[in-house]
């Protein structure tokens, strides 16, 4: 549900846009020189957080930076589309927002409606990890990402994610995952419980931190 609901909410920020595009001259210069250079900043800033896998310790600030590059990169790319030949560049509009549609960048739009907070759980070393629900078609397909965070001292409202494991609710009992220290200093262990209509045991898995 929380991918649909996604994704509607990107339909129309499109189509808001789309509209902004339509209507641009009639936007005060003050007002379009701002837009332009939010957009830049707020793309730049995502690009950052992605790249070096850094970002704040609220996964739903994390989701509004995102929306807002989102919405940045789609007004710039539909003010390219205002050049001429309109025909080419409409059509390169298109190519270019098509993506923004996939999987990839869905999910972590998603939580922004998880405005609940998500339990931070100690490791130790400066280490913590959230369990983090996800559904793509509803809950037949559904489970958890374990993300597992460093957080330094100096820096206490920034964290940088060191590794993930996705655990799906038809392997086991997605929703009990949790994460211990693993064998050695630069791993994790990752358990999910079965499920009580699977054998006992548990799905371990050891995720590599880096």
């Amino acid at each position: 549900m929380d991918i649909q609901i996604t994704i509607a909410l990107l339909v129309l920020l499109t189509a808001g846009m789309v509209f902004l595009r339509m209507f641009w001259l009639r936007v005060p210069s003050p007002l379009r020189f701002l837009l332009i250079r939010t957009a830049v900043v707020m793309i730049f800033v995502h690009l950052l957080f992605t790249v070096t896998k850094w970002g704040t310790i609220s996964p739903q600030f994390n989701a509004i930076i995102n929306w807002l590059a989102i919405a940045g990169y789609e007004l710039l790319v539909l003010l390219l589309s205002r050049l001429s030949p309109k025909w080419l560049t409409c059509l390169s509009a298109a190519i270019l927002i098509t993506p923004l549609y996939s999987s990839s960048v869905l999910f972590p739009l998603a939580l922004v409606l998880h405005m609940e907070s998500i339990p931070r759980v100690p490791l130790g070393n400066h280490l913590y990890y959230k369990v983090v629900p996800w559904s793509t078609n509803g809950p037949d397909n559904s489970g958890v990402d374990l993300n597992i965070f460093y957080a330094p001292s100096f820096a206490p409202f920034f964290s940088r994610r060191v590794g993930t494991q996705a655990f799906n609710k038809d392997a086991c009992k997605a929703s009990a995952a949790f994460a211990v220290p693993g064998p050695t200093a630069k791993s994790i262990l990752a358990r999910c419980p079965h499920s009580p209509s699977q054998p006992a045991g548990s799905d371990d898995k050891i995720v590599r931190i880096h």
